[in-house]
């Protein structure tokens, strides 16, 4: 099982990209679960997580997570703006999948 966290301001968008990521994985018969919330919400989450993708509207926030989170062995990133606006689910999962292949 592959844990991913999405993170956003708000958590409403990334929402949207939980659901098309699933179906890719679905697709593609990948063991995964996949969350969204804001990012002020990710400090108290209590479930593990694998792979941390920021919304692009969050990119501020990447040193600060990286710092908070990288340590911990979580592969963090931050959504490619093009694929997040046509949230194009499948390009999202290949990229976290990816994250997980290079520290392998």
């Amino acid at each position: 099982m592959i844990y991913i966290t999405l993170i956003c301001a708000g958590g409403l968008s990334t929402s949207i990209m939980v659901n098309k990521m699933k179906d890719a994985a679905k697709k593609k018969n990948i063991e995964v679960e996949i969350n969204a919330m804001a990012s002020t919400a990710f400090a108290s989450y209590k479930k593990p997580t694998d792979v941390l993708l920021l919304g692009p509207q969050i990119n501020y926030l990447y040193d600060e997570i990286v710092r908070e989170y990288g340590a911990k062995g979580i592969k963090i990133s931050v959504i490619n703006m093009m694929d997040y606006g046509m949230m194009n689910g499948e390009k999202v999962l290949d990229t976290a999948l990816q994250l997980l292949d290079k520290s392998e």
